[in-house]
């Protein structure tokens, strides 16, 4: 496996504006492939983790007195979307260390699936991200229910929403088969399964349901199936979440040793730059 950020990199494709951008230590493919629902290899939905420089990291080892003069910038994200590569489209979105850890901590569904991937969809994974990836555990709590919830209820939304075919084709075409979007349908399922397994096992599994995401996708749901399969399955989790293993919330101090971990085998003893 190779970095798809540095391809693009080399080939003047993406202009990010750092350039410890391009040196990733966690990169991974997301989207369906992913959840195994699809093979298609022409659109790819990249994640990756950068580790920004340590000033940025430590501001105070400018000198920045804080409340005084302009805050320092700290790095948090590069996206750069539609990059059309070897007959393929890519969407990169490359995060900072810290950023991704908070962006984790807080159950963000999008940056959990990405520590979860199956390794087949790994890219890059250095000394930080394998220590990272190898605790991604630590970063599951109870919050996962809500967050997760969330993100269906927003899917639902788009269910029967109407689509411009020169804009959305795909989406367009499928509206009017099925009479409402199945790939927001497979989304509702796919959520709602892994917080259900997140909640029950204190793992994730993203293709473990691959089968179902397939049969869902390929419209083998009714519309009134689906709302009454979500609701049931609201109501069950609700229950689930109560007697849940999971933390209420992740354990930040723990979290906050793993991420200096992490900075200290990109950066070295860290000791005499912070407080421990």
């Amino acid at each position: 496996m190779s970095s798809v950020v540095g391809k693009l990199l080399k080939n003047k494709l993406i202009s990010p504006p750092h350039d410890f951008v391009g040196n990733t230590c966690y990169e991974v493919i997301m989207g369906s492939m992913a959840y195994g629902v699809s093979d298609n290899t022409s659109d790819m939905d990249i994640y990756a983790v950068c580790v920004p420089e340590k000033s940025m990291v430590f501001p105070h080892l400018t000198g920045h007195i804080v409340g005084f003069g302009p805050e320092p910038k700290p790095f948090e994200v590069f996206q750069q979307h539609h990059i059309d590569f070897n007959s393929k489209e890519y969407d990169i979105n490359v995060y900072g260390l810290v950023r991704y850890f908070h962006l984790c901590a807080d159950n963000n569904p999008n940056m959990i699936d990405s520590l979860f991937v199956p390794d087949r969809c790994v890219l890059i994974k250095d000394a930080v991200g394998e220590h990272m990836r190898s605790h991604r555990r630590l970063f599951l709590s109870k919050r996962i229910f809500d967050k997760m919830r969330g993100y269906a209820f927003k899917e639902f939304k788009k269910l029967e929403k109407g689509y411009n075919p020169e804009t959305n084709a795909k989406r367009a075409a499928n509206l009017e088969k099925y009479g409402y979007d199945v790939k927001s349908a497979y989304h509702v399922v796919r959520l709602m399964l892994e917080a259900e397994m997140a909640l029950n096992e204190g793992d994730l599994d993203l293709e473990l349901h691959r089968e179902q995401l397939k049969y869902v996708r390929g419209g083998g749901m009714t519309l009134t199936e689906l709302h009454d399969w979500f609701h049931n399955k609201e109501i069950e989790l609700t229950k689930v979440h109560v007697d849940s293993s999971l933390p209420l919330q992740v354990d930040h101090d723990r979290l906050r040793i793993l991420l200096r971990e992490c900075l200290e085998i990109q950066f070295g003893d860290l000791s005499q730059d912070v407080q421990s």
